[in-house]
């Protein structure tokens, strides 16, 4: 992309009245620095992304509330994440974090993986030892 070309659509809402930092050439070909204040089809492509996230969490929380699901769906779709992602942070194998989705295998979770869920969602492992036990029914 060149430099003049750098999109600066709309203020986007999800840079939150930032820019992003962009990479463009110039007239002499060089990468140079360059904002942008973001551009229509990507407002519209992560404002759709986001609103799926919020459907999925939605959807696990009535799973974690039937006892369907552990919280770990709740939790990792509010973060915006995806179980992808959650593995990538964690360090966890995607069939591990899948198989902790079970309410049976998530409440006889350790603390050391509790530790890495804490961790990745910046929460208190004790908050996640709440969930664990079935001390806490709100997210």
């Amino acid at each position: 992309m060149k430099l003049d070309d750098v999109p600066q659509d709309a203020e986007s809402s999800s840079y939150a009245g930032h820019s992003k930092l962009l990479y463009a050439v110039d007239q002499q070909g060089h990468y140079q620095c360059a904002q942008s204040t973001g551009w229509d089809a990507e407002s519209y492509a992560t404002q759709q992304a986001l609103a799926e996230l919020e459907l999925f969490e939605q959807q696990a929380m009535q799973a974690w509330r039937s006892d369907q699901l552990s919280v770990l769906p709740c939790l990792m779709y509010r973060y915006r994440m995806d179980e992808l992602a959650l593995a990538q942070v964690t360090g966890l194998w995607r069939w591990r974090i899948r198989r902790h989705f079970k309410p049976q295998i998530f409440a006889c979770l350790s603390v050391k993986i509790l530790a890495r869920y804490a961790e990745a969602f910046g929460l208190p492992i004790e908050q996640l030892i709440a969930y664990q036990k079935g001390t806490m029914d709100e997210l």
